[in-house]
């Protein structure tokens, strides 16, 4: 029987599978308009102004702004050698930062929403 189970399992990996050709025609791509507006959206782009707004108006640490030992911000020179236009020195660096913590923190509401049920 043994024998037999290791015959039929090597006839199956000697044929190769063809994938079906589809007529690049006959593909249609469409976009679900359900997730814009939806409660997840809204957390994402709340979470995410948030924590933008946040290092703008000087609310949380950025690149100019820097903390001391006792978490209070405080000006420093720019080291780092980053230009900004903005008058309150936002650079591409705090977007950047900022955006990835507010998704984060989106992420984390969406899925603890989810997982009691909430959402």
């Amino acid at each position: 029987m043994a024998a037999a189970l290791a015959k039929k399992q090597t006839l199956s990996l000697t044929r190769a599978a063809q994938p079906a050709k589809v007529s690049r025609s006959r593909l249609v791509c469409r976009a679900d308009g359900g997730f814009i507006g939806s409660s997840t959206n809204l957390i994402m782009v709340a979470s995410t102004t948030a924590f933008l707004a946040a290092g703008k108006f000087g609310l949380a640490p950025t690149v100019k702004r820097g903390t001391d030992a006792a978490c209070k911000l405080q000006d420093r020179t720019n080291a780092a050698g980053l230009i900004s236009n903005d008058p309150s020195g936002f650079t591409a660096v705090d977007t950047l930062a900022f955006g990835a913590l507010g998704h984060m923190a989106g992420v984390g509401i969406v899925l603890g929403l989810r997982a009691t049920g909430g959402l």
